[in-house]
């Protein structure tokens, strides 16, 4: 094992010479990418429609091709989940990523084809662990199993030639075979579309392994992590896998997650690293081990826009490219990727925290947020919130959700928040304090709201039972894989119906 070990870890370091070029060399890089995308899809329906050949330039790109959002390329999908070839891609699409999101009750079907899975999904795969790999050259992952906590979605048939499922179902069902040998627990297990049977299976099978790293969403993993020693009767799961080393995430932010992670693996030399994909492309993922700063990784066969956010709304808004993006800005980000979807909105929201290289924090959703008085209160300013609330009141957060109270006649607006505690504050009205004084410390226009409660008063928070939302996602049948709380929400629907539990 050892030998084997000494060998990818070798392999995977020659890959940083190529993301050293990327990161050196970013708006030419792009500029490749760009041309190779649009010469691709030339003899594509989409491309002879908007006339592919004469498009010279990303200007004549943005001018022709207008933003695209899944309902509007719905149509084109529809067709290609029913075997259409030749559509949005010239090369065969077989795979469809089934994903609801975080808010959305209807599925969306986002296409993966050959060149996504391979240049895109699994080289973003492989660069985690090459950055891992280089930035701790005693690396010994390899020398046990990786447990990967994928969804919880089997593989289906949409037709003869289409099959879809959760992008971690595709991703697991397709790996190499050396790759699966390095993996636990076996497909079947890890693809049981039953999350709470699954989580019974993996903590019993895992527990005899030797296992040396973990992945999945935060959220889930702490639901397994606790099944695992309530199994074993074990204080951490170091007692239950001494030689646990690196832990990578994504799907949500980690700030909240952060001290639970710290409980179960109390070790200073545990490696955490966050990637930022989703199905519909990887995009980013976490370079350094003392920055939570995201490095933009600029050749997997995706080409970017940013959509300032102070012009998200309206009619015919104009992007930016990676050369004009400025720091501490909020953007949107828009992609033309190598699976056909062309000037797509994700809904992610990000800000450059670095221009050389590029680096991002995510920052939200472009619809979660809580803008209801003009306070433009976003994800990033609520975990930056919670995370100094926390660190006065020694609490640690499961989760979290909030929403808007409205105004009345004789009384101010506000903002309701429902919080679950890992860890309860020594002090709830400290805690309240502190958290509303960092948000008016994070952004002005909250605090604005804030002043004399004029239009804002004070938030609202209830201290949610433990389990809260654990029963709310299973009761919404959204247990495991990439589903999430919706943090924040400028209407009250999620607030309701989780209230409703309390």
């Amino acid at each position: 094992m050892a030998i084997v070990n000494s060998i990818f870890t070798w392999i995977m370091k020659k890959r940083i010479h190529q993301i050293e070029l990327f990161m050196k060399y970013p708006h030419e890089v792009q500029e490749e990418w760009f041309n190779s995308l649009i010469m691709a899809a030339q003899g594509t329906e989409w491309g002879r429609m908007y006339d592919y050949e004469s498009v010279l330039t990303p200007a004549i790109y943005k001018e022709r091709v207008p933003i695209q959002n899944y309902n509007t390329l719905k149509p084109y999908i529809d067709r290609m989940v029913l075997g259409e070839q030749n559509v949005l891609w010239p090369s065969d699409i077989k795979w469809f990523a089934k994903s609801s999101g975080t808010t959305a009750n209807r599925s969306k079907f986002i296409p993966v084809s050959e060149e996504a899975l391979e240049d895109c999904h699994f080289q973003g795969g492989k660069d985690l662990l090459t950055i891992y790999c280089h930035n701790r050259p005693d690396a010994k992952i390899f020398t046990g199993k990786g447990l990967v906590l994928g969804g919880s979605s089997q593989i289906s048939q949409l037709n003869a030639e289409s099959m879809y499922g959760d992008l971690s179902a595709i991703l697991i069902r397709n790996l190499p075979f050396w790759a699966e040998m390095y993996r636990t627990p076996d497909i079947a297990v890890t693809l049981n579309p039953n999350f709470e049977e699954k989580i019974e299976d993996i903590a019993r099978i895992t527990i005899n392994e030797n296992v040396t790293n973990l992945s999945g969403v935060p959220t889930w993993n702490v639901v397994l992590a606790k099944r695992i020693l309530e199994m074993t009767g074990k204080d951490n799961l170091l007692e239950v896998w001494p030689n646990l080393e690196f832990y990578f995430h994504g799907g949500v932010s980690f700030k909240p997650y952060k001290e639970q992670f710290k409980k179960l693996i109390p070790s200073e030399a545990m490696y955490y690293l966050e990637n930022y994909n989703a199905s519909e492309g990887f995009f980013a993922m976490q370079d350094q081990s003392d920055s939570d700063d995201l490095l933009l990784m600029l050749d997997y066969g995706i080409f970017y826009e940013f959509l300032p956010m102070d012009h998200f709304g309206e009619e015919n808004p104009q992007t930016v490219g990676l050369d004009e993006v400025e720091l501490g800005k909020n953007y949107a980000i828009i992609i033309s990727t190598n699976a056909g979807l062309w000037r797509y909105l994700i809904g992610d929201t990000v800000k450059f925290t670095n221009l050389s290289p590029y680096r991002i924090l995510i920052t939200g959703r472009t619809k979660h947020y809580i803008n209801t008085f003009g306070e433009e209160l976003i994800v990033d300013n609520a975990d930056d919130g919670l995370k100094a609330a926390c660190a006065s009141t020694g609490a640690i957060i499961s989760d979290y959700t909030a929403g808007p109270i409205y105004f009345s006649d004789q009384d101010a607006g506000a903002h309701e928040w429902i919080i679950e505690f890992e860890q309860q504050p020594n002090n709830f009205e400290h805690f309240c304090e502190v958290f509303d004084q960092t948000l008016r410390e994070v952004n002005s226009d909250y605090d604005a709201k804030r002043f004399n409660d004029l239009a804002l008063k004070k938030p609202l928070i209830h201290n949610a039972p433990a389990g809260t939302f654990y029963k709310w996602l299973k009761k919404q049948n959204k247990l495991g894989g990439q589903h999430k709380v919706p943090r924040l929400s400028n209407d009250r629907n999620y607030l309701e119906e989780i209230l409703s539990l309390l």
